[in-house]
């Protein structure tokens, strides 16, 4: 598909798969589901080659770019391992564009060259017990105590701590303003006393763990909150324009690999004398995620060019969270059927795309709530 991209954008994408291929090959990102453990390997061979560094300005030793150039590279390595994708999303934008957006000069300074040469991810710590669609209802409390922040209360499904240095915990901070307006943010230390995780046994995505975190007492310097006490919520509005294009571009590569792996068997697998994708049974079905795919990646990119111009908004983003997750899922789900019992066994990275995929109509912002967000900007 031709979306316009630049020469040089051409070319970073072909150099980019060639180095996933070295370094993140199919039955590497295999093990690293299987055994439950982190693609460090990958992600620090990624890092040296200074991708982490893209977006960011070349002062602190970042490599520029826009929003396109990080959607081709998300999806590129979302191609190769979604958990991988997901692993530098973090990095890049909770820890990166989130301190380049809101930071002070003195966290700009710290963290912005640090995460250009992966030496720094950040988790990001927001839902709760009590708090899942209606994120906004939090309860974990930060209260100013001299020049310190003392942390309170429990987070849910934090993906990424335990590969992080530091995590960005959501809190309130004024108990008496409305739930939107009394929350800041903080970039704690993941080694901080009185920070402690559990990990949570999921379904998918097993390679970088989930985790529930515990915060009794939670001492962090004031200058780690950051941008303005109070407009915690406002903030994460921005972030998350990332987010969806970042968890979409990351999506969708997966989408491809799953597409490239179903289309590949059904061309080689034989059944009745000739290949199973001469049969319109199973070729409807590639047909169906082929389009699929293309409109994911179509999304991914009007997207990414409307940030970069300024002129995204939250039905955009929510359209494409939406439609990236769905393709995904489906693509996962029919390409499971199109390689049947060989899709099923645990030899196959199809099961890894059916179990990863599950994830992106809950996580994120459910499905539901993507629809609502349309529904309201539609004027209903």
């Amino acid at each position: 598909m031709d979306f316009g991209f630049s020469p040089e954008q051409e070319l970073q994408r072909q150099v980019l798969r060639e180095t996933l291929a070295r370094v993140c090959p199919p039955e590497y990102a295999r093990r690293c589901d299987e055994e439950k453990r982190p693609p460090r390997e990958a992600f620090e061979a990624l890092a040296q080659a200074g991708w982490l560094g893209l977006g960011l300005p070349e002062e602190f030793g970042g490599q520029g770019g826009d929003q396109v150039d990080i959607a081709i590279l998300l999806e590129e390595v979302g191609r190769a391992m979604v958990d991988l994708a997901l692993w530098i999303f973090r990095a890049m934008i909770y820890g990166g564009q989130a301190v380049l957006d809101s930071g002070s000069p003195e966290q700009r300074a710290y963290f912005l060259p640090r995460v250009a040469r992966g030496q720094l991810s950040t988790a990001f710590a927001l839902t709760e017990p009590d708090s899942g669609s209606d994120a906004a209802a939090l309860g974990t409390t930060a209260v100013r105590e001299g020049e310190e922040y003392v942390l309170n209360g429990r987070k849910m499904f934090c993906s990424g701590f335990t590969v992080s240095e530091f995590v960005l915990v959501a809190a309130r901070t004024d108990p008496e303003a409305p739930k939107h307006a009394g929350i800041s943010l903080f970039l704690v230390d993941t080694k901080s006393a009185g920070l402690t995780h559990q990990i949570i046994d999921v379904l998918g995505h097993r390679s970088v763990a989930t985790t529930a975190l515990f915060l009794d007492g939670v001492r962090t310097p004031a200058g780690s909150r950051l941008g303005a006490p109070g407009e915690g919520w406002k903030l994460l509005g921005r972030y998350l324009e990332w987010e969806r294009l970042c968890l979409s571009a990351a999506r969708t590569g997966g989408a491809v690999a799953a597409l490239d792996e179903a289309l590949a068997w059904a061309k080689q697998r034989q059944q009745f004398g000739r290949p199973i994708g001469k049969f319109q049974a199973v070729s409807h079905k590639l047909a169906d995620m082929a389009v699929q795919v293309d409109l994911a990646r179509l999304l991914v990119y009007r997207y990414a060019w409307m940030l970069s111009q300024g002129t995204a908004g939250h039905k955009e983003a929510a359209i494409l969270k939406l439609f990236a997750a769905e393709a995904y899922k489906e693509v996962a789900d029919l390409g499971l059927q199109v390689m049947g019992g060989y899709g099923y066994s645990m030899e196959s990275a199809m099961q890894r795309h059916f179990r990863d995929a599950r994830l992106g109509t809950i996580g994120g912002g459910t499905s539901e709530i993507q629809k609502n967000i349309i529904a309201r900007e539609l004027g209903l």
